[in-house]
């Protein structure tokens, strides 16, 4: 069970990627959840940081699709000002939404990249799909209540994790 919502990476934000480290990974596209990945769940619209970092993908060709769980108007007010082709309801973990992304995206598996706040969801998803999967730290200390239940699950799988001495980006 563990290993299906492991992600191959932790890392503290999506700043912590470049499209160096991508190319290095042969990464040419990546799926990102919204909420608590990118922005707090409870923001609507992009910070200039993140709009830089968005355009720093884009000038070095890696694709971008947001595939969130929530609805389609929280993503299209979020991805309509930043130029972001998106999937809302994506209904993560289960496969359709990845398997639309990828092919909007006319790239294989082992070239795209997921990126999430939840191991429930976008690593579980992602990994069943055999994507690179980045499990990021949440932007904000606080959730929606579904995303809560999730939570209290990762918390057990994080004591798991210290237990066998596996490193989260809370040990970075």
């Amino acid at each position: 069970m563990y290993k299906l919502i492991m992600p191959k990476e932790f890392v503290h934000s999506v700043f912590d990627l470049t499209p160096e480290r991508l190319s290095n990974l042969g990464i040419k596209g990546i799926i990102t959840d919204l909420d608590n990945t990118l922005i707090e769940w409870d923001r609507a619209l992009a910070t200039p940081e993140l709009i830089e970092w968005l355009n720093t993908m884009n000038a070095a060709g890696i694709q971008i699709i947001i595939a969130s769980n929530n609805g389609e108007e929280r993503v299209q007010r979020f991805a309509d000002p930043v130029e972001l082709r998106y999937i809302a309801r994506a209904k993560k973990p289960l496969l359709s939404a990845f398997k639309q992304a990828l092919q909007q995206m006319d790239l294989k598996p082992q070239e795209v990249m997921m990126i999430g706040d939840q191991m429930l969801t976008d690593m579980m998803g992602a990994n069943r799909m055999k994507l690179h999967t980045i499990l990021v730290k949440p932007v904000a200390k606080s959730d929606g209540v579904i995303t809560k239940v999730n939570r209290a699950i990762e918390r057990r799988v994080y004591k798991y994790l210290t237990k066998k001495g596996i490193p989260t980006w809370e040990e970075q």
